[in-house]
């Protein structure tokens, strides 16, 4: 069960290295939140209740937890900064994401928030403070073994900054599902 500091993205202790991750395929998996885990909405995910996940979700993330990857949440909210989102709605929020993950068999490893407003930190995405900080936190895994799925070029550039992979993800008649399976072909694991 994660803290309410890990859900709300504050906790800076270490991320566990999952048991069986010596066969992973990538050591950790990082994922964006909203659109490429939970249908993009105008504005912020203010309540529990619009916390819509997209088909193929869940079974991405069991799929990550079954092969031994860390799976780290990274997300941009800066409704924080704004005022549109409080911390109290934030915790709510990602605490339905995780008892709905969990009771498909499926979980996050730790949660990365960026809080603020764009320009004005080193962790909203497009730059890497995220990443690093989540690398930080695993100091077991490497760079070069990680890999960020998200919707946006921003999670892109997010991840050449930070020096590890990138897939887009999110198009049209595609599920999340779909785009793990295809980047664990040829490796040895089954998910």
């Amino acid at each position: 069960m994660l803290s309410d500091a890990e859900l709300l993205g504050e906790s800076r202790m270490p991320i566990p290295r999952p048991a069986g991750a010596g066969g992973a395929p990538y050591d950790l998996v990082l994922l964006d939140r909203d659109g490429t885990l939970n249908v993009r909405r105008p504005g912020y995910v203010t309540d529990p209740d619009d916390l819509v996940l997209l088909p193929g979700a869940v079974e991405a993330v069991r799929a990550c937890n079954r092969a031994g990857c860390a799976v780290v949440l990274i997300t941009n909210q800066r409704g924080l900064a704004r005022g549109e989102l409080s911390r109290t709605q934030l915790l709510a929020v990602h605490r339905r994401l995780i008892g709905e993950l969990g009771r498909r068999d499926a979980r996050l490893d730790a949660v990365q928030v960026c809080p603020h407003e764009k320009d004005t930190c080193d962790c909203r995405k497009p730059r890497a403070g995220l990443i690093r900080e989540a690398l930080r936190r695993a100091s077991w895994a490497r760079a070069g073994r990680t890999v960020l799925l998200g919707d946006q070029p921003t999670d892109a550039a997010a991840a050449g900054a930070g020096g590890v992979g990138s897939v887009l993800v999110g198009a049209p008649g595609t599920s999340l599902d779909a785009f793990v399976a295809e980047l664990f072909r040829g490796h040895a694991t089954r998910v």
